[in-house]
């Protein structure tokens, strides 16, 4: 019988489920070389990724982009060198890659242990944050796993110029190129096609809006690591140190408003509002940001400062200089809109109080909870990890930032002498 003509994503997967098995067997030192060779590929070239990067811009400035979502496609050589330096984090971690991480005799003299080994072809569907391209590869890379990365349209160019130089830096290095392929076809049927590779993909990690991640946990046949869209919540309790917490909400909402660890509501005790909000606003307004607030919230700041908020408003994940403000009457009440709302990402309580701190720990259900600290620490740098592949808001195999030994599994070995059952 005549074998069908494979499509070109196809003969991608193909060819990484081919180099993976040489890269699942690399040592330690092989992998690092070739990160190595990242690095100094990255650097010797930047001018190719500045100037790709630049036309990504452009176009996405004519398309009418917001300036938030241009501040995550954009590129300088001090943005480049943060990539190059993450990936020297990753080549600086221990390789979890045959880690024996138990090893036990049982009676009949049988030694079963577990051991880490790669996840095997790991797919990534991801929109404008270019970092993303090199990130995930490194990580996949020390962790014997290929890759295949589809990223968005807008920053194709960028992407392409960063995905030929790994696949050089592989090949220099004697890795296969295919450990890193990118998926040129930015149009919706490629990523369909991508989430219904299942003959070489054994995994699939959607990283971008809430919308991009519903469409993959929705569609894909292939088994799907969800990771996070952040609508996460600051919450200023009756206890709290209100210079510290308008601090707090201030960087969460405005050092990087386009990324999904910084928060898009506030969340005000009501016995501290009067006092809080009209010092928060002080710094937030020196960042334009723009109010959405309840009722309380408007009758403090005023109805000329504070659009009113609509239900919508506690379920948008901005990624603006935008935040949605309520006035709430206890922490209890605080804790269960964020039930109701969070998507399970970051969230953070502000408090001198002990035991609601503790009793916020406990309660909230998020992948990082936060006391007195900012929620734009959910990263994997800023928790040791090196760079991450994505923040996992599900519970299963991978919560939170997502490192090193995030992205491998297990199998068990077992020795014997001769037993038989």
């Amino acid at each position: 019988m005549e074998e069908k003509e494979l499509t070109a994503l196809e003969r991608q997967g193909r060819a990484a489920k081919e180099a993976a098995r040489t890269l699942a067997v690399a040592s330690s030192r092989e992998k690092d070389r070739a990160l190595d060779a990242i690095c100094d590929g990255l650097l010797a070239r930047q001018g190719e990724v500045l100037a790709a990067n630049a036309e990504d811009l452009a176009a996405a400035r004519a398309a009418g982009m917001s300036p938030a979502m241009q501040d995550r496609l954009m590129l300088d050589v001090k943005r480049v060198a943060g990539i190059v330096s993450g990936v020297g984090e990753i080549i600086a971690l221990p390789d979890p890659i045959g880690q024996v991480t138990k090893m036990e005799r049982r009676p009949n003299g049988l030694q079963i242990g577990r051991r880490r080994v790669p996840l095997g072809v790991v797919g990534m569907i991801y929109e404008a944050r270019p970092n993303v391209t090199v990130d995930a590869a490194a990580l996949c890379l020390k962790t014997g796993n290929a890759v295949i990365l589809r990223g968005g349209h807008d920053a194709i160019r960028s992407n392409l110029a960063l995905a030929g130089i790994m696949r050089d830096a592989l090949e220099q290095s004697g890795l296969p190129r295919d450990c890193v392929c990118l998926v040129e076809d930015t149009s919706r049927s490629s990523a369909v096609e991508l989430m219904n590779l299942t003959a070489y993909l054994d995994v699939l990690i959607p990283r971008g809006s809430r919308g991009l991640i519903r469409s993959v946990v929705e569609h894909a046949r292939v088994p799907v690591i969800e990771t996070g869209s952040g609508v996460c919540h600051v919450y200023v309790d009756e206890h709290a140190d209100l210079e510290m917490a308008a601090n707090i909400i201030t960087n969460a909402k405005c050092s990087r408003p386009s990324v999904c660890n910084a928060a898009e509501c506030l969340l005000v005790h009501h016995s501290v509002a009067q006092e809080f909000l009209p010092m928060a606003w002080e710094k937030l307004k020196q960042w334009n940001v723009e109010i959405h607030g309840d009722g309380v919230t408007r009758s403090i700041l005023g109805e000329f400062t504070v659009i009113p908020a609509t239900e919508a408003d506690w379920d948008t994940e901005y990624g603006d200089y935008k935040l949605a403000v309520r006035v709430v009457g206890s922490a209890d009440e605080a804790m269960d809109f964020i039930a109701r709302h969070g998507t399970g990402h970051s969230e953070a309580i502000v408090t001198e109080n002990y035991t609601t701190a503790q009793r916020f720990l406990d309660r909230v259900d998020a992948a990082a909870v936060y006391v007195n600290a900012s929620t734009r620490f959910t990263d994997g740098g800023e928790f040791g990890l090196g760079a991450e592949i994505g923040i996992s808001t599900q519970k299963l195999h991978a919560r939170g930032p997502m490192g090193l030994e995030e992205m491998t599994s297990s199998k068990y070995i077992i020795y014997g002498n001769g037993q038989i059952r």
